[in-house]
């Protein structure tokens, strides 16, 4: 028997910068190759962006010309609404609000809109029977929400643990690599156009856990709750920790953590200190990089180019090509309305090992000193490293822990910056085993 012809499926795109393009030159390029995986041709009807005028490699001739874009939500030669604005306010919750409230599926690569309102997003396009999709919102091209949210729907998955954000690698990297600080080599990254001239989204880790809010909810049913993620960025890390990392044979990545821990939740999105052992250890430069820890199903490393245009593009593809076979799934892998609300454990009560470096005048009695608060937080040291220079200059004390409370550390480190002797903030990083 025939298949049934659905006609085309038609896409209106809001928003032309590199993602947006990208996709419009997959869909000029492919055409037929994706009208055969979907069963279905999928055509551009429309298109919105700031500025008409603006050269964008691309031929948009042949569109519709939207100035508001918000008029897409309401076309009727509009089935899907392909939101590349990017912001969590302002025109792209408009824009997807009212797309979805009319009845168009919805394509986003706009992790903040979901951080911040996925589970309002999510429970309308339920009442609308369409598919809110946004693959392209983590990771880039790397099929990671589908990948947790049909791939391993057969698992519990206990814990979550991803390298999220490229500038933040990138910057990394280039640190161990070249022994420069962190203010020189963000000066070369915006030079060579991998940190923007306002670099804090990335830097201070709130791209990163935007995305993390996301796989924490595929992955424990749970709302998304950007409000109580704990983040701390990497404007703290320098060069001589990033070295004495390699020494211990760890390397210090951005990562971020979501772990199931005797019914609570833990959500973190920091600094850590991942071994070389392991995989995630050795993901460099620009790449991004998730593990999933699974009950049933001991599963790989899946990691790629995070961002650009065409991965990027390639993923928000993934997800019309999955509407066009009329696949819709639950935005975040059950029906909203059963996701709940989550039990985050504080992170003072989280534990772990970590790395200690101290800046400290090389005088007599630092050590005991060092050691006595240690005890009174009780603290165990598992290694020290400690090494003389210029007896007129503050010298490092390196020590590394057994498994200790978080909050215990934060105690210890403000009994530190007492002390005459301490001279720079305490450097206190997670270490990281990823088991």
């Amino acid at each position: 028997m025939a298949a049934k012809d659905l006609g085309a499926l038609r896409l209106g795109i809001a928003g032309l910068g590199t993602v947006g393009a990208g996709v419009v030159k997959i869909i000029e390029k492919h055409g037929d190759m994706l009208a055969m995986r979907a069963g279905r041709a999928i055509e551009i009807t429309a298109v919105s962006a700031r500025d008409v005028a603006k050269d964008r490699g691309v031929d948009l001739s042949s569109y519709d010309w939207v100035d508001d874009a918000n008029d897409l939500a309401s076309r009727t030669d509009v089935d899907v609404v392909v939101e590349m604005i990017g912001g969590s306010e302002g025109l792209a919750y408009d824009l997807v609000k009212a797309a979805l409230s009319n009845g168009k599926h919805v394509v986003t690569a706009n992790k903040a809109l979901l951080a911040h309102h996925g589970f309002e997003l999510a429970k309308l396009a339920e009442d609308n029977n369409v598919s809110l999709a946004y693959e392209a919102a983590v990771a880039g091209g790397i099929p990671i929400i589908k990948a947790m949210r049909e791939g391993f729907a057969g698992n519990q998955i206990d814990g979550v643990f991803g390298i999220l954000n490229g500038t933040c690698n990138y910057m990394l990297t280039a640190m161990r690599e070249t022994g420069r600080d962190f203010d020189v080599i963000l000066k070369e990254a915006q030079d060579a156009g991998y940190a923007e001239a306002d670099p804090s989204f990335d830097i201070d880790g709130i791209d990163a856990g935007h995305k993390l809010c996301l796989l924490s909810s595929i992955a424990f049913g749970v709302k998304p709750d950007f409000g109580n993620l704990q983040i701390t960025g990497i404007r703290g890390i320098t060069a001589e920790d990033i070295a004495y990392a390699d020494e211990l044979g760890y390397r210090i990545k951005l990562l971020g953590m979501a772990k199931r821990i005797d019914g609570e939740l833990m959500q973190v999105m920091e600094p850590c200190l991942v071994p070389l052992s392991n995989p995630m250890g050795v993901i460099e430069d620009v790449y991004n990089a998730v593990f999933v820890a699974c009950d049933a199903l001991e599963t790989p490393l899946l990691s790629g180019r995070g961002a650009g245009e065409q991965p990027t593009a390639s993923a928000v593809m993934s997800d019309v090509v999955d509407i066009a076979r009329g696949f819709n799934v639950s935005t975040f892998g059950i029906p909203a309305d059963q996701l709940q609300d989550p039990n985050w454990m504080a992170l003072e009560d989280t534990h772990g090992r970590y790395y200690l470096r101290l800046m400290v005048l090389d005088q007599p009695g630092v050590i005991a000193d060092i050691s006595a608060i240690l005890r009174d937080e009780n603290i165990s040291i598992e290694g020290l490293i400690q090494r003389s220079r210029d007896p007129d200059q503050p010298v490092p004390v390196v020590l590394t822990t057994h498994d200790v409370r978080h909050g215990a550390l934060v105690k210890a480190c403000a009994a530190f910056k007492a002390l005459e002797a301490v001279t720079e903030e305490p450097c206190l990083i997670r270490i990281e085993e990823l088991e």
